[in-house]
């Protein structure tokens, strides 16, 4: 008999021990929000581009259940507008009905937007093939009043405001993606200059050397505004 209640108080021992240990401590993880969702997406999108993101990649950085992101968002297509709108918003001067510095404004907006983009080089992938969200729609709307205001005539203000727009985009991808080490800005001069007499004006201008990125395109959308300003 006593053989059989030591028995049965160490089948007991076990239950008494686990019941005795503490609680596992709960993650201290900050309440899902969309807010939350949003930031986070864009730190993966940083971090591993647009292909990197997932629902589940997702959920488990914001360390939690993939079905729990369905409460706030529908799908991995509404994270990415989302994501994107995010990194467009513009914080700007205080808009005036009428600026007597038309060309500053618009050069501030646009660099703000350039600048924006190459912080986040997968906005610029997604900005042509994404649902305009309201922080672009807003700069748009501006950048067509200040135009507007500035005597731009209603018959050209889309053609002037696309103008701007694919300027802006064409040098943000192509300043996003053409970086040469200074290793492979060396062997380019090198190529360029057993090519020179083929191509003399290219090699005469460094072109593909030049990586005076930030002057470029200031000086390329002075030449943009020079056209667009009323004679």
């Amino acid at each position: 008999m006593a053989a059989k209640r030591s028995g049965a108080q160490s089948k007991r021992s076990p239950g008494k021990t686990a019941s005795a240990r503490p609680a596992q401590e709960p993650r201290n993880e900050p309440a899902l929000s969309l807010e939350r969702i949003v930031a986070t997406a864009v730190e993966l999108l940083d971090a591993q581009g647009v292909d990197g993101l997932t629902m589940r990649r997702l959920a488990d950085r914001l360390g939690s259940g993939a079905m729990s992101l369905y409460w706030h968002v529908d799908n991995k297509e509404k994270v990415f507008d989302l994501a994107l709108d995010s990194v467009l918003a513009y914080r700007g001067s205080p808009e005036t009905a009428a600026s007597e510095d038309w060309r500053g404004e618009v050069v501030h907006m646009l660099e703000d937007w350039r600048a924006g983009m190459l912080r986040h080089p997968w906005s610029a992938l997604l900005l042509p093939r994404r649902a305009l969200g309201p922080n672009i729609l807003a700069r748009l709307e501006r950048l067509n009043r200040i135009l507007s205001g500035a005597g731009v005539a209603d018959a050209d203000l889309n053609a002037a405001i696309w103008s701007l727009w694919n300027y802006v985009m064409g040098a943000t991808v192509t300043r996003a993606n053409f970086d040469l080490s200074e290793e492979g800005r060396a062997a380019a001069q090198q190529r360029l200059a057993s090519l020179g007499e083929h191509y003399p004006a290219i090699e005469r201008s460094r072109l593909l050397l030049d990586n005076d990125w930030d002057g470029a395109f200031r000086k390329g959308l002075d030449f943009l505004l020079d056209g667009l300003a009323p004679r």
